[in-house]
């Protein structure tokens, strides 16, 4: 089987790679074209475009760089249409992949969608183009399947990818010895894999550095930058940046800075308590609060419904409160609190299998068996 997958962003990147791996399993002809990145490009097949180049952040970026997103939308409808693929599997990153999906649908293409949209937080009509789009969603939040069963379409739970990744990931035993690190505790940086979320959050993140002179802060680097890259924020601040080492350095954290994001929940099933941070152009953040219907930005509160990490959200996301929100779960009562939340969280979650369930399921939709 063909086999065209779209991801736009470094979760989709992880989870597309997952799936590729457990497709080649149950398909003995398979064949990828793929957006995607570094992980996806390791199971084979051809990367038509990496998601470094496609991933904006926010109502105005998406505005100021609309003339970069329609182009890369028109090739690749173009470069769809010519591979001719027995199946499209879109990956999230929504503002981009409905729109293909409509094309793809009008073009006689099946297409599968793996790890919905979040249309249960805006715009929740967008649920009707997704029946009209879509052949088979699979979810990986467990409020999704009533959610969409409110608007009569049926989908397949297959439980969270991150599980997977997680129970697949070996740790290295010489992580602190390999990248130089010191014995004092350390607090795991997260600030993203977007170029507007590092601009926005990381220098929240990095002041709060001297305030806690008995830890040391390691940034987990996104893999489609350099250390240069980083440098520009971190001037004469001394801090190591691991790439592609985000588990390990969470394995071998106290606590850490997270910008909202899949990584709040993957921080959460390693059990590492952490403080949930997001901020971006105040145009975006102001359009965001006026049209999104949602209690909680981070994976965690809104699996638990409830507030079971802090979530420090616009200017709210400052020097002090992240101060004051990361002593409380250094050395503060928060600490065996969240730790606890965090066992139930996991019993919510169930056990790993996402990847092989979502495969099978697409290779019998497509050969009937």
């Amino acid at each position: 089987m063909k086999y065209y997958i779209i991801a736009g962003e470094a979760s989709g990147d992880l989870h597309g790679s997952n799936l590729m791996k457990t497709l080649k399993e149950v398909d003995n002809e398979v064949e990828f074209r793929f957006y995607g990145g570094d992980l996806m490009q390791a199971q084979g097949g051809t990367l038509v475009k990496h998601y470094a180049d496609m991933a904006f952040m926010g109502f105005l970026e998406v505005a100021i760089n609309l003339r970069t997103i329609l182009k890369n939308m028109a090739k690749c409808k173009t470069d769809v249409l010519q591979y001719q693929p027995d199946v499209l599997i879109l990956i999230d990153f929504p503002g981009f992949n409905l729109k293909i999906a409509k094309f793809a649908k009008a073009q006689g293409i099946k297409v599968c969608y793996y790890i919905s949209p979040k249309v249960w937080a805006w715009n929740q009509k967008r649920v009707l183009k997704i029946k009209r789009d879509v052949d088979k969603m699979f979810c990986i939040l467990p409020f999704e399947v009533d959610f969409y069963n409110k608007w009569g379409m049926q989908v397949d739970y297959v439980g969270n990818p991150l599980l997977d990744a997680i129970e697949a990931f070996k740790p290295n035993l010489n992580f602190k010895k390999d990248y130089q690190l010191t014995e004092k505790p350390i607090i795991a940086l997260l600030p993203g894999s977007r170029k507007q979320e590092l601009k926005y959050i990381l220098p929240d993140m990095l002041s709060v550095v001297d305030k806690f002179p008995n830890h040391q802060f390691v940034i987990a680097g996104a893999p489609s930058f350099n250390k240069e890259f980083y440098q520009e924020y971190l001037q004469t601040l001394n801090i190591p940046i691991v790439f592609n080492a985000t588990y390990d350095l969470l394995l071998n954290a106290e606590a850490a800075l997270v910008t909202s994001g899949t990584a709040t929940l993957e921080t959460a099933l390693l059990n590492i308590p952490q403080v949930v941070l997001y901020k971006g152009s105040k145009i975006s953040i102001g359009i965001a609060r006026l049209l999104v219907n949602i209690r909680f930005i981070s994976l965690v509160n809104l699996i638990m419904d409830r507030e079971v990490v802090k979530e420090l959200i616009q200017e709210d996301c400052n020097t002090d409160l992240i101060s004051e929100n990361l002593k409380q779960i250094t050395s503060g009562t928060q600490r065996s609190v969240m730790l606890n939340n965090y066992q139930q969280l996991a019993e919510i979650m169930g056990k790993p299998g996402a990847s092989e369930k979502t495969a099978k399921l697409i290779y019998q939709y497509l050969t009937g068996n």
